[in-house]
């Protein structure tokens, strides 16, 4: 069983974070889509409160048991939000046809050649570096110096950013047991398969321009897999919108899944 959170009012939404994270990877724009959602966030397998299983280290178990979550709590056709690792697990329930409206943001998945060790080398020399820095990681993050040469390749303005949402985020990463295990997997397994369901619209894929871990190049993959994907371009925006971007990202979210139609008998009201 997957440790979640329900907060707000309205319609559900179900948030997905990325590598590392777990529910309060979505803290800066969480308030802000209560108010018009009830929003469910969740931990992954191996990430915050939920525990890791024997193959937590893969994708496809993340994906498979994120598709089983959707089921037993009933949110077939939930609309849903993913970031990186989180991205790539939305797209995969839209594939299968899983969920309603879908934003996708920065996804994991769609890197080629010398990206895939790009990679791998940059992800599991940074969680050596965190872990070895232990104790001294909430000081560090609050130091907008010292935050922006940790944050260099994940934020396009690392020392805008609240230190202490910084300091809970890479004390999360440096947590996540299965972190080495995802990485190998994500670098060496096949590309993300597309196309969306033709239950699942709308499909908005978000990229930033500045984003140096899933390269701006990638998106058009992305968007090839996903054809009757929408792509947004988040400027001066590094991996994470929602920490570079978090007002566009909000109403990105929120203008690509106002138009659900409320009196469909199938939509989850």
């Amino acid at each position: 069983m997957l440790n979640f959170i329900r907060q707000g009012a309205g319609p559900p939404l179900l948030l997905v974070h990325g590598l590392g994270g777990s529910w309060r990877s979505w803290t800066t724009i969480l308030p802000a889509l209560s108010e018009a959602r009830e929003v469910v966030a969740l931990d992954l397998p191996g990430h915050g409160e939920t525990p890791a299983l024997a193959d937590s280290g893969t994708f496809r178990a993340l994906a498979d048991s994120v598709d089983a979550f959707i089921t037993e709590q009933g949110l077939d056709g939930i609309d849903i939000v993913g970031s990186s690792l989180g991205a790539r697990i939305v797209l995969e329930m839209a594939r299968r046809g899983k969920v309603g409206a879908t934003i996708a943001l920065d996804p994991g998945g769609f890197w080629q050649g010398w990206e895939r060790k790009y990679f791998r080398a940059t992800l599991i020399a940074s969680i050596r570096l965190l872990r070895g820095l232990g104790p001294a990681l909430p000081a560090l993050s609050r130091s907008a110096v010292t935050r922006s040469m940790l944050l260099a390749q994940l934020s396009a303005r690392p020392w805008k950013l609240d230190g202490d949402i910084v300091a809970t985020e890479l004390k999360s990463f440096a947590a996540t047991k299965t972190f080495k295990a995802l990485v190998r997997d994500l670098a060496t397994a096949p590309a993300q398969e597309g196309p969306a369901a033709e239950t699942s619209r709308p499909v908005v894929i978000g990229w930033g321009r500045q984003d140096r871990l899933c390269l701006s190049r990638q998106a058009a993959r992305a968007k090839e897999a996903f054809p009757s994907a929408r792509l947004h371009w988040f400027g001066t925006c590094g991996h994470f919108p929602m920490w570079d971007r978090p007002e566009e990202t909000i109403r990105l979210i929120l203008q690509e899944t106002e138009n659900r139609d409320t009196h469909d008998p199938d939509f989850l009201g």
